[in-house]
């Protein structure tokens, strides 16, 4: 199931499970330092975002405070998928002082790595969507942090990105490794055909024009334009015809976006979406009550 089809309640459980593994890597046997702390003191932390960023992780934030301290009390000032300014207050927490020092730590590591991932993807997406008479989205790829792929497609689509497949169970990719092991793009294709009915969609991947041209022949409704120079993308356009969905990926970057999407492709994957993202500096701040 794609991210995208998660009801509210099912968002809520993925973000728990991730922060249940989180808590008990972090916490183990117990929070030695905040134990320090008078038990029954209660305050409130203000996190700020020490960066422009899109706000993205508020269900795995709050399920980290909660999982401490189930009576906390939480107010978002900036709310999931806007976003927020340099030194803005972006969530308030009140409850017991050790409950929030202890998930202190797991709340703003989700917070920090997830609006990356959103800030990131919307700044794509904006660059694209600049483009007159575009119609290419910016999709992820599975070079994700393992453990945390969901998380990180959730992430995408709150930045205003498309998914792609979640993993190798729920659509088919033919790519160059997969060619030349099977003998080659139509014996590739071939063999994939009877999956058609279970596969969300089978997509191959090609190199060149005539790759191109020889999946096309075959049938194909979706190919991946690998590393192909903007001159081969405006030529495969042509040569595609509206046949199939067209994707490209490799080399794609905020310096090259705008030219490959004015080509007229439909689909632009990006890894560095998830696998290279520098996170968003937040930090919380406590005060007695």
């Amino acid at each position: 199931m794609h991210i995208s089809d998660y009801s509210i309640a099912q968002i809520a459980a993925l973000a728990q499970a991730d922060v249940t593994r989180a808590l008990e890597e972090d916490v183990g046997s117990g929070d030695l330092t905040a134990s320090l702390v008078d038990p029954q003191r209660r305050v409130r932390a203000r996190v700020l975002a020490r960066e422009s960023a899109v706000v993205c992780g508020e269900p795995w934030a709050t399920a980290a405070v909660r999982s401490l301290d189930p009576s906390a009390a939480i107010i978002w000032h900036v709310r999931e998928g806007q976003r927020c300014l340099a030194d803005q207050v972006v969530v308030e927490f009140e409850g017991n002082a050790q409950a929030l020092l202890t998930a202190e730590r797991t709340a703003l590591n989700f917070l920090q790595l997830m609006s990356a991932v959103a800030t990131k993807t919307a700044t794509f997406v904006s660059a694209v969507e600049a483009v007159p008479g575009n119609r290419a989205s910016i999709v992820d790829t599975r070079k994700t942090l393992p453990g945390l792929r969901m998380a990180q497609k959730y992430a995408v689509r709150t930045g205003g990105g498309t998914n792609h497949r979640v993993g190798l169970f729920d659509a088919v990719l033919i790519k160059e490794n997969h060619i030349a092991a099977a003998g080659g793009v139509t014996a590739a294709l071939g063999r994939a055909a009877p999956l058609a009915g279970t596969a969300k969609f089978i997509e191959v991947e090609v190199e060149t024009l005539d790759q191109l041209r020889e999946a096309l022949d075959c049938g194909a409704t979706m190919v991946l334009l690998d590393n192909m120079s903007v001159t081969d993308l405006v030529q495969a356009v042509s040569i595609n015809a509206g046949r199939a969905i067209l994707e490209v990926s490799g080399g794609v970057n905020l310096d090259t976006v705008q030219q490959i999407a004015a080509t007229g492709i439909d689909r632009i994957s990006i890894g560095a979406l998830t696998k290279d993202v520098k996170a968003i500096d937040f930090s919380m701040r406590f005060e007695e009550l």
